[in-house]
């Protein structure tokens, strides 16, 4: 079987470009290749599913607000029943006399495009949020609008029952192989026994991306790295708290009547996890998360954890930054991958720049150039350093 595009990966990034495609008139066949038809173990269903505007690249930026225009006019694009369950709480990121600077630096890129975000200082915040301990804190940013959560899985569906009416050969099997001639990849190995020739391949396969690419005999620095979300009970509901980022880089945010908190992981040198390995790691709730919770929220002294689950970022090794766009010698091998954790709200922005590339052959609505893998091949990091 011949394919003119294969998409290997068929969660939110690879949806959301078969689905980008198709918008912008590829008349082509296109294969979306997912082992995981459940999304059982797949970083966008165990992600925290959120979205905001801090970051402190313009880019990243720009590309979050492409989803955040999607979210406004959901139903204009997938019909009147869509609905995500977006919940615009914001987001609160705080920082210390040492990341002060780079809190200020980020708010004012922020600023400059256009995002609504107002930068506070430990007074203003405790008048604004009456249960936040400011001890240690020197200034916060905190998102007014267009930053919130919502239903990752619910978002996931929407493009793919979208993608039923559009010509796309959904295939459930594992990529083993990936054959090349030259400066081109000409096929596509499966665990089922098929082989699917192809005029261009994509690599959305999230946290096993770096493995992806290496079948194409291609270096690519991104791996999986675990990260555990805890849910817990308190005594107190906090309507108006946002998504708070502590100094630490410990989150927590309400969530009906609970609340979900992660980010205790340390964010450099914790290696390499087990793609197979979903195993919760309790201690680091009891012994490193908890502590910080209460200090920052003196009510969260007394908490009821009652669930927990594990998932894998795609992390780039480089940067932390997505790898977007054609590899420069192997042209029709292209990259969608290594978002370090915002890659389900960068996803549908990242579908619509390569679909306009393939299509049109530039990028029209958002320059993906910065993300380019020409970075990779010359080790020059293009790095975000709002990573959450």
């Amino acid at each position: 079987m011949r394919y003119d595009i294969v998409i290997i990966g068929g969660a939110i990034v690879g949806s959301s470009i078969a689905y980008y495609l198709r918008e912008q008139g590829f008349s082509g066949s296109i294969a979306l290749i997912e082992r995981d038809p459940q999304f059982a173990h797949s970083a966008t269903t165990l992600s925290m599913a959120s979205i905001r505007q801090q970051f402190s690249i313009p880019e990243n930026i720009r590309l979050s607000q492409f989803t955040l225009k999607l979210f406004r006019r959901l139903k204009e694009e997938f019909g009147t029943d869509a609905d995500i369950g977006f919940r615009e709480g914001g987001y609160l990121i705080l920082a210390g006399e040492e990341g002060l600077p780079i809190l200020k630096a980020n708010h004012e890129a922020q600023i400059a495009e256009g995002a609504d975000i107002v930068f506070e200082g430990p007074e203003q915040l405790a008048r604004r949020f009456a249960w936040l301990s400011t001890e240690g804190i020197s200034a916060g940013a905190y998102g007014r609008s267009g930053e919130g959560w919502f239903d990752a899985h619910a978002m996931l569906m929407l493009f793919r029952k979208a993608l039923r009416e559009k010509k796309i050969d959904f295939i459930t099997a594992g990529v083993t192989g990936i054959e090349r001639q030259g400066n081109r990849v000409t096929g596509v190995s499966l665990d089922n026994g098929e082989t699917l020739e192809a005029g261009a391949v994509i690599n959305a396969a999230g946290p096993n991306a770096g493995k992806v690419a290496a079948l194409a005999g291609l270096v690519l620095p991104v791996e999986p790295r675990k990260r555990n979300v805890f849910v817990f009970e308190a005594r107190d509901k906090f309507t108006d708290m946002p998504l708070l980022v502590d100094p630490t880089g410990i989150y927590v945010r309400p969530e009906g009547s609970v609340y979900l908190t992660g980010g205790g992981e340390p964010e450099e040198g914790d290696g390499p996890a087990d793609p197979a390995d979903f195993d919760v790691d309790w201690p680091l709730f009891e012994e490193v998360m908890w502590p910080v919770l209460a200090t920052r929220i003196p009510a969260f002294e007394a908490i009821k954890p009652t669930r927990a689950w594990a998932g894998h970022y795609d992390y780039n090794t480089l940067d932390q930054n997505a790898v977007i766009g054609p590899h420069p010698e192997v042209g029709n091998f292209i990259f969608a991958n290594g978002f370090s954790g915002h890659g389900l709200q960068q996803a549908p922005a990242v579908g619509m720049a390569l679909a306009e590339l393939i299509v049109h052959g530039g990028y029209r609505t958002i320059d993906c150039r910065a993300f380019g893998y020409e970075r990779v091949a010359e080790g020059r990091a293009f790095r975000e350093l709002n990573v959450i």
